[in-house]
């Protein structure tokens, strides 16, 4: 968002507990907004919403716990011992003082969050951000009763979540997973949990939207529900009125940290794949194709002969991946994945991610605008940094140049043009060497050094080859052309940009 925007996404961060004063005045808000929001018998009529929650409640509320987490803080501050003299009165106290600082081990800082029962020997959900840097991770029952976590059973940072074991000396009550695909936009929901650190409290609103996109990850679906959640709601159910857990309460857009209708849950279709991944291996597995892709927008699918902007447009193909081995090419638009379509780039990631490994699955591309069905076997994700490449100092000598109609100028790539743009040797097509700001294409994500290498899916080598191509595209009426760029690692990526006349 921009700095204007007084709105602000963000973590439902656990209440500190030593912030007695914002608790305070969390709670003396909430107290105020009660007494002067509470609206007159008519109004409530037309609410229209459920008579009453108090019997499922009931059978919910003891299944919801409080996280409390303590954290060593490191003091940056290293404070000496003073030097005094020996046998002096001051030596005794000094030793004393600072021996109990040693053994109170420095400051603590202590937080509260929520989460929930799923399994009566002792397993519970919460978010990963809440336990996230603890020392130590206390689990309080609602009548009081405190367990110490007696492991940290499995945790994934990407959907936020985490799975805790206790040891209970009896039989937890427990709630179980609901079904979030169900769930649309105008239906009730309960949200239980541990707002400002006050204790189990429960709100009900209706479901806002489904599958929203809050750019906060890769997997983004989110549940958004106007029931009101606030800081220590994290980690806390969102059920269903039939008692099921449809969502777990993540993330809200404030101004100020409190709640303004506007909160995500992550779905209970996602989060029950992926507790029960950490519940049996500890970790999450998740499936793999081995393609990067991106977006296909109007302009792009007009290029390609596409009706509508849906599927995802692969920029590059791992070698010796899942998607090469099944035959996937660059420049392939994939249009559904094991029976499901996909409608938008971002689909796609989390149907693979959430495919068992090794599943043999339909991939279904279009190629040329060709329809192909592909079959590959899922593989295992993993989690790899990649490595930054150094680019060779730029030399500013001339080189010969060609411009086009698309408001960009091209040039064969020459020795000195790869040491001047740190193009890879393997790298092969025409180098873009200006870029005219007036144009269309200015606004598009291209820029001087990068490297065209196809043209609508046909290879390039000079600038006279690109401008015949765009003429054969101009005979068939389209509007645009798909530029097939390369940065100068190789890294793939597609644009589309408008030809118009000569």
């Amino acid at each position: 968002m921009t700095r204007a925007s007084p709105l602000r996404i963000g973590r439902l961060t656990p209440a500190r507990t030593g912030l007695r004063l914002w608790r305070a005045a969390g709670l003396a808000a909430l107290v105020g907004a009660s007494l002067i929001a509470a609206p007159a018998g008519p109004m409530l009529a037309q609410t229209r919403g459920p008579a009453s929650v108090a019997d499922i409640a009931a059978k919910l509320q003891s299944a919801v716990v409080n996280i409390s987490t303590t954290q060593k803080l490191k003091d940056s501050r290293e404070i000496p011992v003073p030097e005094v003299p020996k046998g002096s009165p001051f030596e005794e106290f000094f030793e004393d003082f600072f021996d109990k600082e040693d053994r109170g081990g420095g400051q603590r800082a202590n937080s509260l969050g929520s989460g929930f029962i799923i399994d009566p020997k002792g397993l519970v959900v919460t978010n990963n951000h809440v336990i996230e840097g603890a020392d130590e991770i206390t689990v309080i029952l609602t009548d009081g009763t405190k367990l110490k976590v007696a492991e940290v059973v499995g945790r994934d940072t990407k959907t936020d979540l985490a799975l805790l074991r206790v040891e209970p000396t009896s039989p937890l009550p427990a709630v179980s997973f609901g079904d979030s695909t169900k769930m649309r936009v105008g239906d009730w929901v309960m949200a239980i949990g541990n707002p400002f650190g006050l204790g189990g409290t429960l709100t009900v609103g209706v479901i806002s939207a489904t599958r929203r996109d809050i750019q906060s990850g890769l997997y983004d679906e989110f549940l958004q529900t106007d029931a009101a959640i606030n800081r220590g709601n994290s980690g806390g159910p969102l059920f269903n009125m039939e008692g099921e857990v449809v969502g777990i309460n993540t993330a809200i857009i404030s101004p100020t940290g409190g709640s303004i209708g506007i909160g995500f849950a992550v779905p209970s279709s996602t989060a029950s794949q992926v507790i029960g991944q950490l519940k049996q291996y500890g970790e999450t597995r998740r499936g793999w194709l081995g393609v990067r892709i991106q977006s296909v927008n109007e302009e792009i699918a007009e290029s390609v002969g596409l009706t509508g902007s849906g599927g995802a447009l692969v920029a590059s193909v791992t070698p010796d991946g899942p998607a090469a081995a099944a035959g996937v090419q660059v420049g392939d638009i994939i249009l559904s994945f094991d029976g499901q379509d996909v409608t938008a780039m971002r689909q796609l990631p989390k149907l693979v991610s959430l495919t068992p490994i090794d599943k043999q699955a339909d991939l279904v591309v279009l190629r040329k605008g060709e329809r192909i069905t592909l079959k590959v076997k899922v593989g295992r994700l993993e989690e790899e940094a990649k490595p930054a490449s150094a680019k060779p100092e730029k030399n500013e000598s001339p080189v010969p140049q060609k411009k086009s109609s698309l408001g960009l100028t091209f040039s064969n790539i020459t020795d000195e043009l790869r040491s001047r743009f740190g193009i890879d040797r393997n790298v092969t097509g025409v180098v873009i060497t200006e870029v005219d700001p007036e144009s269309p294409v200015a606004e598009k994500e291209v820029k001087v050094g990068d490297v065209v290498v196809e043209v609508t899916h046909e290879k390039v080598q000079s600038p006279a080859e690109i401008n015949a191509r765009l003429d054969a595209l101009r005979k068939l009426k389209r509007k645009s052309a798909l530029l097939t760029v390369s940065d100068g690692q190789g890294e793939l990526s597609f644009v589309a940009v408008a030809i118009g006349d000569r």
